[in-house]
């Protein structure tokens, strides 16, 4: 009773706060009666009668600010008390008292309090409970979704992953490649005929190279004469006075210059015909530069006397290199073509666009070599790039020129300054940039039976190519022999045999000339296969006359349920089944050749990937690198179906060759590829420095002339800065063929 009136005295002093806070506000006293009075016209909820533990607990209850408690629902009229306790008036007066707001609208009506009590579902809302089943069901299967990977997997998983070979999976390809424009055709001339187009003259061209050296010799000594501790040769009449004079260096230079041009006729013709076609190249500057020394060695003496020589020695240096390099250019070709036609029935390869895994990826097929005549007469690399770059050269040394002499109040130096920018601009490397490794090459490739077919199929090589490798490329005609046969049960060996060879010749199998042979020495014939299938787990299917039959490794025996014998330990063999049972078993012997590690080898070093499209069933990476050891990891393993679809016949390739082979096997096709792509790499690579080389040539000549600096560029010190871009140029091209 004490809490219980501690409890009322509170109540009290709490109504009293709230009736000063109230006359405060409004500026006036209001009395109980009052309050009473404003609120007679609302019937007052029903207040029962609380015990002091349960007042405890209505006291420890929170209310959200501006929100009453929901009042319960009046009962009846009757039941209602007729007289309500001064207690019960108390918190009557308590419940009942408004809000206080603070600025109240006059012109609004005031809003019953029963209006403002916010009333809380009974029922939870069906989209919390839709979300809170999901949240619970996505908890049940994040603590459940990695529980299937820590239990064991069935004995039949763990089979198949064991006898079924994993293969790789082919990307979807992501760009499309621009088109390459490409040159009207030369005519398609047979191998043969080009042959023996090539090979007229090379021994006259070997004698004129010859003698273009030995008048080199002189013209070289002319021009480096006054650097040598030598004595001057005295003149007969007066030997006091040298024999060889500033006039009679020049006139002999001259000499020298005119007769090496003479010889090297094959260069001015091919310069004149590409001239005339348009497409100039650095045998047309080589051209204008000789006619442009000749021109000023002969008025040197009435035009511009100097006592630095012409530029003679180094256009005759040029003309030998030009020389050496249609010498290279003709023996290359004519090799090339040479071994293109020692075979009738010769393979051809082709770099074939997007083929595997959106990579473009070198094929070899049998086929006519269509095609290779107009390809290795067509422009090298080089010529191309030379094409572009020689008009602007050619531009710049006429314009340059004439800003040196004329431009500058020396109108009589205009010859001396053409030839010495039309000789700084004519590079000493690029009559060798494609001839010298090409030949270089051919000369290689010849010995294992590929020639390149020009430039066109070397010029469309990317970095990431593949190349796709078939049984015969691993495993030649006998590579692989019988150990032994084994006939089980009442079958025949003739009709096991028969069954075999049929299913190995309908898949296309590398082993189709060994069991074509066993067929002919057992007296079997071809049957009629139906229903041909291919397996992943390395094996073929047939209906054959009504019967089942089998053909594949151990394991697909193992996965098609066929019975083995006990103690079974062939390491490759040929198994048979007919109707579900074990018929024969053909034992094999692989034997891998030894070029095939250095042309795999290679083919790695070029950045190449090697695609295993084959087709019999025993060659699977797993076999390649147990029993012999190659680095298959490195190989792609298409699918059953998309290796026969890569190794079909049938299938179209591209037009352009890149290569013609006359004998089987890996080695010929992976020193074609690889030769391809490098000659590609060192023509690209000399061209660049050729063009460089010639730019910075024409800069310097014209800005020394220009300034009048005949000691700064004389036939010396161009010799040396021609000579210093030789060098690197020479290593590239030697170095093609070192692989």
């Amino acid at each position: 009773m004490v809490d219980h009136d501690e409890k009322k005295l509170n109540q009290e002093k709490e109504l009293a706060q709230l009736r000063s806070m109230v006359g405060d506000a409004n500026g006036d006293d209001f009395s109980l009666d009052d309050i009473l009075a404003e609120y007679s016209d609302r019937k007052p909820p029903e207040v029962a009668t609380m015990s002091p533990e349960e007042e405890d607990e209505e006291d420890n209850l929170l209310l959200f600010p501006g929100i009453l408690p929901d009042p319960k629902p009046p009962e009846p009229e009757e039941d209602m008390p007729e007289e309500v306790q001064p207690e019960e008036a108390d918190e009557l007066e308590e419940a009942d008292e408004p809000e206080e707001t603070p600025h109240p609208q006059e012109d609004t009506p005031a809003t019953p309090a029963s209006d403002n009590v916010v009333a809380f579902p009974e029922k939870p809302n069906l989209i919390s409970a839709l979300l809170h089943d999901l949240s619970q069901k996505a908890d049940e299967y994040a603590e459940h979704m990695f529980q299937d990977e820590d239990m064991p997997s069935s004995p039949e998983t763990r089979r198949m992953e064991e006898l079924i070979p994993g293969v790789d999976q082919e990307e979807v390809p992501q760009r499309e490649r621009r088109p390459r424009r490409e040159d009207p055709p030369e005519p398609d001339l047979s191998p043969q005929e080009l042959a023996q187009q090539y090979g007229k003259g090379i021994k006259s061209l070997r004698t004129r190279i010859a003698l273009v050296f030995f008048l080199l010799l002189p013209a070289l000594y002319l021009m480096v004469e006054h650097l040598l501790p030598l004595p001057s040769i005295p003149h007969p009449g007066d030997l006091t006075q040298p024999l060889l004079t500033q006039p009679v260096k020049v006139w002999i230079s001259a000499g020298l210059l005119a007769i090496s041009t003479a010889l090297s006729s094959d260069v001015l013709t091919g310069a004149v015909h590409r001239l005339y076609r348009g497409r100039l190249g650095m045998d047309t500057v080589l051209l204008l530069a000789c006619a442009a020394s000749l021109a000023d060695a002969v008025s040197t003496q009435f035009l511009f006397p100097r006592q630095e020589l012409p530029y003679c020695a180094l256009n005759i240096l040029a003309l030998w290199l030009a020389l050496r390099g249609e010498y290279h250019r003709r023996r290359g070709l004519r090799l090339a073509c040479r071994t293109a036609a020692a075979s009738a029935d010769p393979y051809l390869v082709t770099l074939d666009e997007g083929k595997w895994s959106g990579r473009d990826t070198y094929t070899k097929h049998s086929g006519q070599p269509t095609g290779f005549g107009s390809q290795i007469q067509a422009d090298d690399g080089a010529q191309r790039i030379f094409r572009v770059v020689c008009p602007v050269i050619l531009v710049g040394c006429g314009v340059l020129s004439l800003l040196s002499s004329v431009g500058a109040g020396e109108p009589r130096r205009i010859l001396w300054s053409l030839s010495a920018t039309l000789t700084a601009s004519c590079t000493l490397c690029a009559p060798l940039i494609f001839s010298r490794p090409f030949h270089k090459l051919a000369r290689r490739l010849a010995q294992s039976g590929a020639a390149l077919a020009g430039w066109p199929g070397a010029a469309n090589a990317r970095k990431g190519d593949g190349i796709l490798l078939t049984d015969l490329d691993l495993f030649p005609p006998g590579a692989v022999s019988l150990n032994g046969i084994k006939v089980f049960g009442d079958w025949s060996t003739e009709r096991v045999v028969g069954y075999t060879a049929t299913l190995i010749h309908a898949s296309g199998s590398g082993l189709d000339k060994l069991f074509h042979d066993l067929l002919r020495t057992q007296g079997a014939i071809y049957r009629q296969a139906e229903r041909l299938c291919c397996y992943e787990g390395g094996g073929l299917s047939a209906n054959i006359r009504g019967d089942q039959v089998l053909v594949g490794s151990a394991a697909f025996m193992r996965i098609m349920d066929v019975s083995l014998p006990q103690g079974l330990n062939v390491k490759n063999a040929v198994f048979c089944s007919i109707d579900g049972d074990l018929a024969g078993i053909f034992a094999l012997n692989y034997s891998l050749p030894d070029v095939v590690f250095p042309s795999v080898a290679a083919l790695l070093q070029e950045k190449l990937s090697p695609v295993l499209a084959t087709r019999d069933f025993n060659l699977i990476p797993a076999m390649l690198r147990q029993r012999f050891k190659l680095a298959s990891n490195r190989m792609d393993f298409p699918p059953v179906e998309r290796r026969r679809e890569l190794s079909d016949p049938e299938q179209p390739h591209n037009t352009t060759l890149t290569a013609v082979l006359c004998r089987e096997g890996i080695y010929p096709f992976s020193e074609a590829v690889v030769a391809s792509r490098r000659l590609r790499l060192a023509v690209h690579a000399n061209a660049i420095l050729s063009c460089a080389a010639s730019v910075l040539g024409l800069l310097l000549a014209a800005y020394l002339t220009g300034a009048g600096a005949v000691a700064s560029i004389s036939p010396v010190n161009l010799f040396v800065y021609l000579g210093l871009w030789l060098i690197p140029a020479w290593f590239i091209t030697g170095w093609v063929d070192q692989y």
